[in-house]
């Protein structure tokens, strides 16, 4: 009866009959995402019987711990379903009408890299632990790699010999569909790396005791990737914990990028290092050190001359 269908069986019901098909499979992740917050909040309530109060405090509890654009984005798939339960006359009233879309504003006042001095007291403590959460932070650290990039790593691609790993192929840790292409055709590359990072990831690959070459390094104990948020959370607790600024986890490659730009490694070689397209891409992200550099040079320049004509 439509009387005693659940909220969330309708609404797996609908994005099966009216999302699956239209849809790319990737999107349709997220409408299955919807679905299981849909069977935490609403448990055994019926479609007919949720009230708009009902529907806000799902709503409210939802963005505690979300951003507000994807509290919006969880409202609109939730109310997609229920205007077209509302034409099917499976319901009398829209319960989702004026709701009010709460949310955790974005962070303000991270810094977007550290500096040589932070980045030093950051990778020095990383390296010294066991954590995975830890070992991911300090492998992008010391190799400007994206967070994908990080935990797509397995064995197969750490080159012990010559001391380097390769990236090609990225996790999908938004949407949980496993390894993918990387971001570009430039994203496929060989990185060098120093002899300590290379004692770090032996130490690790040695520990956990990985055996196959298709084995993720990054892995926790219990053989699982953290997810964006989590991995933010721990960076942040971690910088107020060594007393430095905060950054989110992509500062820890502007960081990297812009340690090497200010200790004279050229462009060319950055670029290539980060999987960058293009040098352009690489000379408007790093503009601001780019021109500080600029700065010092012409400084020097200035210094030279003058003591030339002494």
């Amino acid at each position: 009866m439509v009387e005693q269908l659940l909220f969330a069986e309708y609404f797996y019901q609908w994005m099966k009959t009216f999302k699956k098909p239209a849809i790319a499979p990737v999107t349709y992740i997220k409408y299955k995402n919807t679905y299981e917050h849909i069977k935490n909040y609403f448990g055994t309530i019926e479609l007919a019987a949720v009230s708009r109060q009902d529907y806000q405090a799902a709503l409210n509890k939802f963005a505690k711990t979300h951003a507000k654009r994807t509290t919006a984005g969880f409202h609109k798939q939730m109310r997609a379903a229920v205007l077209d339960a509302l034409e099917e006359n499976f319901i009398s009233t829209d319960f989702t009408r004026k709701a009010i879309i709460g949310g955790r504003d974005k962070e303000k006042g991270k810094a977007m890299f550290l500096s040589y001095s932070e980045w030093k007291r950051l990778v020095n403590y990383t390296r010294a632990t066991s954590n995975s959460y830890d070992f991911i932070i300090y492998l992008s650290a010391m190799t400007g790699l994206r967070f994908a990039e990080v935990l797509g790593l397995t064995v197969a691609d750490i080159d012990l010999k010559n001391k380097s790993l390769t990236v090609n192929k990225t996790w999908d840790y938004k949407y949980h569909t496993g390894f993918k292409a990387p971001k570009n055709s430039n994203s496929v590359r060989t990185i060098d790396i120093d002899t300590q990072t290379l004692r770090v990831i032996k130490k690790v690959i040695r520990e956990r005791k990985f055996k196959l070459l298709d084995q993720k390094i990054c892995i926790n104990t219990d053989g699982k990737l953290p997810v964006s948020a989590t991995i933010n959370r721990y960076l942040e607790n971690l910088c107020d914990k060594l007393e430095i600024p905060q950054i989110s986890f992509h500062g820890l490659r502007h960081t990297h990028a812009s340690i090497l730009l200010f200790k004279g490694v050229n462009i060319m070689s950055v670029s290539k290092r980060l999987g960058h397209k293009d040098v352009t891409t690489t000379q408007s992200v790093y503009l601001h050190i780019i021109k500080e550099m600029e700065e010092r040079e012409t400084k020097l320049i200035t210094k030279i001359m003058t003591e030339a004509i002494e």
